[in-house]
């Protein structure tokens, strides 16, 4: 795994989404109610809409195209839709420097 460093835990919001661009791959990361970090592949499995632009509630994002439900936790969309999203590990370190951990090349499982 390669980690980088995407920001501190002051520049993101709760319930909120950051952008973030790593290995040309686009993600949003989220923290959610309490300061816990998810990050997740940037692009709805429907219709490839933004999540970083849905709404947050509790542990999932809604698709801001057509109200698809996908759990942060790992990026699997809630029944009765199917699909996923790539999840990605992330966490703030002891500095408050909020770290996402990305697979190396050729790991990345859907």
């Amino acid at each position: 795994m390669k980690s980088y460093i995407i920001g501190h835990q002051s520049d993101f919001t709760e319930r909120r989404s950051r952008v973030v661009h790593i290995e040309g791959m686009e993600i949003a990361v989220f923290q959610l109610t309490g300061g816990e970090f998810q990050a997740i592949e940037n692009l709805c499995p429907h219709k490839k809409g933004k999540l970083s632009e849905g709404i947050v509630c509790d542990h999932h994002v809604y698709c801001p195209l057509h109200d698809w439900k996908i759990d942060l936790h790992d990026g699997l969309v809630q029944a009765p839709d199917e699909g996923c999203v790539q999840h990605f590990d992330v966490r703030a370190d002891e500095h408050g420097n909020v770290v996402l951990l990305m697979p190396q090349a050729g790991s990345i499982a859907s």
